[in-house]
């Protein structure tokens, strides 16, 4: 337990902080050491991350959180590959609530020739994040990431579950909480993949994409994208994270140092435009994930196989290996379609599924 001026003291930061009180990175880093740490009772935990999110943290804030979470709670991989190893994930929270979209785009992406360590987490605000897709679908969760970078490296794809590669502090944090927090931008600016190099990250905001973009450029990304989706006939404020079938597209595009915005339309993807109700999130992750493993079969396809397949394409527009999003979304369309995803899943559930074990060397 803290001593009684420890205790103050963080209690009077998270006042100000409430007060509109702006940290420098050092003592953002500080604060969320503490609470990535446990150095301070939960309810204090609970008021700092809510008073920081409220009042709206800084670039600066939050490159401060990411160090502490990089430094105090990341755990590594490292994978002997070279070229393009693509991360695709979102902040969840967003208000719009689809089908799980990155998982079956990052295993298209792969069944494309893209690398991908894909990372997520338990839901937050949703009905299903993206380790319950994947533990429905028979991934262990509880393998040792060794698995996962025998996975990447021999089959291209590997599952890493924030529960994992998260060493006490978030992973602690979300089997509780069920608010939003700063953890929800800097969780998807993880790097448990140390030759990640490149990535797709959704955001729940359109602010948010600007502030992630910032932060990869800040620790060193060479390549990102950042996309806010809206649905025609909802407010633009209701929006998903994601690249969206059913209207346009926020992006914040960050290449060698240089970021850019610019709004994008399905017909950018060759792909027509769809009512939400197309793409909109199941009751539960069991249907969730059903849709998932029937689109990767070639058994369901129509609007929700373009939009795994859209999300696809950005991977590997951004990657490099498709010079716009049309292009990815053909290459992604034709993996899907010679069943090369289906395959990729099936290769990844060798190492990562439910019974599979193989000694790490």
């Amino acid at each position: 337990m803290p001593l009684e001026q420890e205790l103050r003291s963080f209690g009077k930061l998270i006042s100000a902080i409430a007060s509109g009180y702006l940290m420098n990175r050092e003592e953002s880093y500080e604060a969320y050491r503490q609470v990535i740490l446990d150095l301070q009772p939960e309810l204090q935990q609970g008021a700092f991350l809510a008073a920081h999110l409220m009042r709206k943290p800084t670039t600066e804030e939050l490159s401060g959180a990411w160090d502490a979470l990089d430094r105090h709670d990341t755990a590594k991989i490292t994978i002997d590959i070279d070229g393009p190893v693509c991360d695709i994930v979102g902040t969840g929270s967003d208000q719009l609530k689809t089908l799980n979209c990155s998982s079956p785009a990052a295993l298209i992406a792969a069944a494309c020739g893209l690398p991908v360590a894909k990372k997520g987490a338990r839901l937050v605000t949703g009905v299903s994040g993206a380790s319950d897709i994947f533990e429905t679908m028979g991934i262990n969760l509880e393998h040792p990431l060794e698995q996962a970078a025998l996975s990447l490296q021999n089959t291209g794809i590997c599952y890493l579950p924030g529960e994992a590669f998260l060493k006490s502090g978030w992973a602690r944090l979300i089997q509780s909480m069920r608010f939003t927090s700063a953890f929800n931008i800097l969780g998807p600016l993880t790097r448990p993949c140390a030759q990640n190099n490149c990535a797709v990250i959704g955001a729940y905001a359109p602010e948010v994409s600007v502030q992630m973009i910032d932060i990869l450029a800040e620790i060193g990304m060479p390549a990102a994208l950042s996309p806010y989706g809206m649905a025609d006939g909802f407010d633009p404020a209701l929006g998903i994270d994601e690249f969206s079938l059913c209207g346009p597209t926020k992006v914040v595009e960050l290449r060698n140092g240089t970021r850019s915005t610019y709004e994008v339309t399905p017909e950018d993807f060759g792909m027509k435009k769809v009512p939400f109700e197309r793409i909109a999130s199941m009751k539960s992750a069991e249907e969730n994930a059903a849709v998932v493993m029937e689109v990767l079969q070639g058994k369901r396809s129509g609007s929700q196989a373009d939009f795994f397949c859209m999300n696809a394409a950005a991977a590997l527009y951004i990657a490099g290996l498709a010079d716009d999003y049309r292009l990815g979304a053909d290459i992604a369309q034709k993996a899907l379609e010679s069943g090369a995803a289906w395959k990729k899943f099936e290769a990844m559930r060798e190492y990562q599924g439910t019974g599979a074990f193989t000694e790490y060397r």
